[in-house]
């Protein structure tokens, strides 16, 4: 049912997930970190009867290519027009996006850069606001502000397996409900030569992204797309007001917590695809 498929984007492999027929509306997928589509695994089989989903990885993660820093960027910037051009090259033109932790910065730069294309808006913990922040950013906002080596060096932390487990792990009631292959996939494509300097850069390079707040604002008071907000309330990163926060701005946004912790579809992937299935019926033709 899932097809797994890699293309060339001006010279870079970005490998991705398929599913579905492409004749049915699209939903594009975005992961964040420190994950890849392999977090979508779970929610694909279970919306592929009605939609075609494709869920790519962003370079430097997964499987798509990582190239080395002297020669490619790795700003959210970046990586918003390499997935813009991914989507041309596979034939996307009109598309609901499902953004998540680092996927929500580049699909709403997408959304603001080409709103008509954009169908419809289902953020799993995927922030846009200020209040949504908690205070588990504090090292990285440190960093932000006093770029230095030592600060830098604080957040190699983050970076550990015992971290990313942790990431997984954390808030969810039954810890037996996450399989392994998750954070050990995570930790192991984490482990890469090079690959824990991408990484600190882009946790630099997020507070482009906080600058850009008011800017993803904007675009949801101007155009008002319809938004689902589907949010693990226990997420230590992402607070239950940034989910609240969409309704501000979107008159007709619905936000629906599930009680699990920041990567929400390894416990409620069910739960999570009936109320994503119930949305877009309704507000995607």
């Amino acid at each position: 049912m899932i097809r797994y498929r890699s293309v060339d984007v001006d010279g870079l492999n970005i490998f991705f997930r398929e599913a579905g027929e492409p004749a049915k509306p699209t939903l594009l997928l975005l992961h964040g970190f420190p994950t890849s589509s392999h977090m979508f695994r779970n929610l694909l089989p279970l919306l592929a009867d009605r939609y075609h989903l494709v869920a790519p990885d962003l370079p430097g993660f997964g499987f798509s290519d990582s190239p080395e820093r002297a020669s490619f960027a790795y700003t959210f910037d970046h990586l918003a027009k390499i997935i813009d051009r991914f989507t041309e090259m596979v034939g996307l033109t009109r598309y609901a996006i499902y953004v998540f932790d680092y996927g929500a910065p580049v699909g709403f730069r997408l959304a603001f850069a080409h709103p008509e294309r954009v169908t419809a808006l289902v953020s799993q913990n995927g922030n846009a606001y200020v209040e949504g922040l908690s205070e588990g950013w504090n090292p990285i906002q440190k960093y932000w502000k006093v770029p230095t080596e030592a600060n830098r060096a604080a957040l190699r932390e983050f970076l550990t397996p015992q971290a990313t487990r942790w990431q997984y792990t954390h808030g969810v009631a039954d810890e037996l409900r996450v399989a392994p292959e998750s954070y050990t996939l995570d930790s192991a494509l984490l482990a890469r030569p090079g690959n824990d300097e991408i990484q600190l850069d882009l946790f630099k390079d997020y507070a482009s992204n906080v600058a850009l707040y008011p800017k993803f604002q904007d675009y949801f008071r101007t155009h008002q797309p319809p938004l689902l907000a589907v949010w693990g309330r226990n997420d230590p990163f992402f607070l239950p007001p940034g989910a609240e926060a969409f309704k501000r701005d979107i008159s007709k946004a619905e936000v629906r917590f599930f009680d699990t912790g920041h990567f929400a579809l390894e416990t409620h992937a069910r739960e999570i695809a009936t109320a994503i299935g119930d949305f877009l019926v309704r507000k995607v033709a």
